[in-house]
Formats: C-alpha cells, sequence, structure tokens
C-alpha cells in the first residue's frame, strides 16, 4: 500500500470529488476498515461512523455476509441486461420482498444506480401517468425548501438548496417549491390551524397558483434529511395526503434516506398513517456496500403502465437497472436487517439517543435537538432566544465537522446542524461516545468564531 502523502498527492492531482474545491480537500482521510459503527483512517485512527457513510451503511461495515452475496453473483452472473424479455433471479426475489415490505399498495418496482437516478424516475413516471390517462398538461413537480432530491438536472431542479443550482442555472423548468414544515423556524401565519396544517395548506396554495391541471406531483422526504433533518409535525402528512387527492396530484415519498429502518420503521410515512403513489429509495438498501436505488408505483400507476398500447410504453430505462449483483447484496442485507431485528433496534436505540441529545440542551448555543429513529440534529445558533444564524463567513458548519472529526467522530454539519445518522448497528457505549464528543466540541467551536 503506497504511503498516505504520495496518495493524497495524487488524489490531489487526478480525483475529482463530489462538491470538488481544493480548499477542503487540502488533508482528505483515507479511509481503509470498517467495522460495525466504527471506520478507520490510513494512519490507524479510530472513527465513530456519524454518518453511517452518507447516510446509507445500516447494518454497519465490514458484513461479510454482503461480500459472500457478491461473490456468489458475480461467479454466476455478474450483470445482464434486465431491459423487457430479459430478467434474473435476484431482481425478481428483491422485487417480491419489496412488495412484502413497502405501503401496501405500492407492489411494482424499478431498479436504478442510486437517488439521482431514483427521483428522474420518479418524475418521469409521473408525467407518463398522468399523458397516459389524458391529461398531458399535468407536468409539474412542487418539492420544498431545504430538499434534497439528488443533482442530475431534474434532481438538482427538484432539489430546494439555491447553493447547489448557483453554477448549473437554468434549472429544468416547471419545478416550484414551497415553505419546508420546519418546527424551530416555520412562522405560523394562520393562527386558526397548527403549525403542522398551516405548511401543508402551502401545498394547497401552490397548487391554485400553478393551476391544478398543471401540476403531475409533489415530492417530499418524510424528514428531511441534507436540509438539516427536519421532522415534521404529526399532522402534517395527513394534510398533504388529502390535498393530493382533492387536486389529481400524484403524491412522491423520497425514502433515499428514511428508508429500510432510519427513522425506525421500515419506511419512513409508516409514522404518519399515509400511503404515497410513488416511492423511491437507494441508499440502506444495500447499506451502501454497492449501488443500487429504485422506485415503487402504486397498483394504480402500474396498472396504467402495463395497459397502454405498446406504441405509448414507459419508454425509460438504464443499463444497470436490475443488476444482478446489487439486487444479490441488497437480498442479503434485508435479510440481515430481518434476522438481527435492525428496524426495531433502530426505534429502541432511536430513543436513547434522543435522551442523551436532550441533556445538550443545556449547553449554550445549542437552539433545537430534533430526531426521529436513529435519524437526528443538533443545531447551534448566535442566539437561542432569537434563533438568529451565525454569519456565513464565520464557517461555522465546516469548523463543527473539522473539531469533531478531530475528536474521533466523523459527521456532517448542514445548516449549522450537527447531523447524525449512524449505523443501526451502534452500541450504547459509542452512542454516549459520541454525544459526549459533540458536547465537549460545541463550546470549543463558538469560543473560536464568537
Amino acid at each position: 500500500m503506497m504511503p498516505v502523502t504520495e496518495a493524497i498527492q495524487l488524489d490531489h492531482e487526478h480525483l475529482i470529488h463530489p462538491l470538488q474545491h481544493p480548499n477542503f480537500h487540502r488533508e482528505p482521510k483515507i479511509w481503509v476498515k470498517g467495522r460495525g459503527a466504527l471506520i478507520y483512517d490510513a494512519e490507524g485512527r479510530e472513527y465513530i461512523d456519524g454518518l453511517a457513510g452518507l447516510w446509507n451503511v445500516n447494518v454497519g461495515h465490514g458484513r461479510k455476509e454482503l461480500a459472500q452475496a457478491a461473490y456468489d453473483q458475480m461467479s454466476a452472473i455478474a450483470y445482464h441486461s434486465a431491459y423487457t424479455g430479459g430478467t434474473n433471479y435476484p431482481a425478481i426475489e428483491l422485487a417480491k420482498k419489496l412488495s412484502e415490505l413497502a405501503y401496501p399498495q405500492i407492489n411494482n418496482f424499478y431498479f436504478t444506480s442510486g437517488g439521482a437516478e431514483s427521483s428522474e424516475s420518479s418524475f418521469k413516471t409521473a408525467r407518463f401517468y398522468w399523458k397516459a390517462v389524458g391529461k398531458p398538461d399535468k407536468v409539474k413537480i412542487i418539492a420544498r425548501l431545504r430538499a434534497y432530491h439528488g443533482l442530475t438536472m431534474a434532481a438538482m431542479s427538484a432539489t430546494g438548496m439555491p447553493n447547489f443550482w448557483t453554477m448549473f442555472e437554468p434549472r429544468v423548468p416547471n419545478f416550484v417549491h414551497i415553505e419546508s414544515p420546519y418546527p424551530y423556524r416555520f412562522n405560523n401565519l394562520d393562527p386558526s390551524v397548527s403549525p403542522g396544517i398551516a405548511a401543508a395548506n402551502l401545498l394547497e396554495k401552490k397548487i391554485l397558483e400553478e393551476e391544478p391541471d398543471t401540476v403531475a406531483a409533489f415530492i417530499a422526504e418524510p424528514v428531511q434529511g441534507a436540509g438539516g433533518v427536519i421532522v415534521p409535525p404529526e399532522d402534517y402528512f395527513p394534510r398533504i395526503r388529502a390535498i393530493c387527492n382533492q387536486y389529481d396530484v400524484l403524491f412522491i415519498s423520497d425514502e433515499v434516506i428514511t428508508g429500510f429502518g432510519r427513522t425506525g420503521r421500515w419506511f419512513g410515512l409508516e409514522h404518519y398513517g399515509v400511503q404515497p403513489d410513488i416511492m423511491q429509495f437507494a441508499k440502506g438498501i444495500t447499506s451502501g456496500y454497492v449501488p443500487l436505488g429504485g422506485i415503487g408505483v402504486s397498483d394504480k400507476i402500474a396498472e396504467v403502465m402495463n395497459s397502454v398500447p405498446p406504441s405509448q410504453r414507459w419508454m425509460h430505462a438504464y443499463t444497470y437497472s436490475g443488476h444482478p449483483t446489487c439486487c444479490a447484496v441488497a437480498n442479503a442485507n434485508l435479510k440481515i436487517m430481518e434476522e438481527e431485528g435492525l428496524v426495531e433496534r433502530s426505534a429502541a436505540q432511536g430513543k436513547k439517543l434522543m435522551q442523551l441529545l436532550d441533556e445538550l440542551k443545556a449547553v449554550e448555543g445549542v437552539g433545537n435537538v430534533r430526531g426521529l429513529g436513529l435519524l437526528a440534529a443538533v443545531e447551534i445558533v448566535a442566539d437561542t432566544e432569537t434563533k438568529a444564524q451565525f454569519p456565513a463567513d464565520r464557517q461555522l458548519s465546516q469548523r463543527l465537522m473539522d473539531a469533531l472529526l478531530a475528536k474521533g467522530l466523523y459527521t456532517r454539519a448542514l445548516f449549522d446542524a450537527i447531523c447524525i445518522s449512524p449505523p443501526l448497528v451502534i452500541t450504547d457505549e459509542q452512542m454516549e461516545r459520541m454525544v459526549r464528543i459533540i458536547r465537549e466540541t460545541i463550546p470549543e467551536v463558538l469560543d473560536a468564531v464568537s
């Protein structure tokens, strides 16, 4: 193995990273090993993986069962096309399993390579559906501010974070946004209803502004992840579902982060007692061991897909859709999750995590603590009374990430909120150590930026 300094120099010379800029990549960590909720760099230092890789290593690092599943499938047939006219056993098995785990009305699945492709597939499927049923003008997608749905062109246009748009404008037309149901900061202008209902009613207002006959779908994460882990009020999504029903708008649930046990349920909308028309997923379906994503569609949409004339069929495809090896790993991953009760474990550990995090409310600068299952955040503010944020030039999020990493905790800080999303196998001791590091780090960083 080459020396660390040489490897980093070659990285600088040849490798382009996501969110590339040399200012943030002067001394990158070279990750070489992981076990459970722990990861190790090339210099042998141990860290708690507080973000499960990138919200996705649900069953933990170093699971040889998943490596074996990939080996076994690759040894038989690693890849062949799953275009219409061909299929494979792992993809069939996975689709069947998902029909058992997902929402009752979601029973048909299409596989992609990741979350952004899943968003693209959802948008195209929504447009296809409305054209097929004789409403071709229903093409618009309504999303939310602070939403993250990927960074390909259409997915980026749905993502509600302007910093991702700046250098790639103009965005794809017919994507519009409403405010997030952010309990800590949402300004309810209608005191006659709860904040959750008021936030949901913004969807109705936007549909009427755009005209219902032009709106194809509304897309939402059950818990907004990269937007800072925003857990909506309990009455938000039931009202959203009712609005979509009233105005004939498809409801797309983006379960890329919230799927596969992350929130203490198999899928995030289960907490709110509603079902989507389309659900999209990725990340936790393989625990990040190989790339895989997909969408599931309601029985109503599937029936339309299967009943149109051949000349109007669903002409959507990816080379790696239904990739045998990726589907085999997903099947093994879901087996681990069921046999080890990791969804239930996420719910139980999530309660313990929130108890630990609640104690941080006494720490100066902590404005809000929130979470659901093993998905949580600690938001840091300049003034807890006014909820004022630090000026952008203080670079608080970057300072927090750097300081946490130096103390042995890998995670991300987004919108000045320390995000917490560890592998579902994290132990009590590791969780306590993680929160202790956060407690120690916040005052040190605030002293530096004040």
